[in-house]
């Protein structure tokens, strides 16, 4: 893991990226805040940063077999939609 950012652990496919609960996968997947995914000890670029020419994204993440997210949100924003940034 990098540093600026956390390691969020999967449990029964959901994330607890704010105190208020969990959240699903699919959320994390859009969220410009989820960075990568750890799949079977591999940390594997998050779809959100696919249009990031820096990051780009390349392979498909099966959201079943995720065990962690690494997510860069340190202000406790919470999720937002990487559709914001390229629409």
């Amino acid at each position: 893991m990098t540093k600026g950012r956390r390691a969020l652990r999967v449990e029964k496919g959901r994330v607890m990226c704010l105190p208020g609960g969990p959240v699903t996968l699919d959320r994390c997947r859009f969220c410009v805040h989820s960075t990568s995914f750890l799949i079977k000890g591999a940390w594997i670029t998050s779809p959100a940063r696919a249009y990031c020419l820096r990051s780009r994204a390349e392979k498909e993440v099966d959201l079943s077999t995720v065990e962690a997210v690494e997510c860069d949100d340190l202000d406790g924003e919470g999720y937002r939609s990487i559709m914001s940034i390229i629409s």
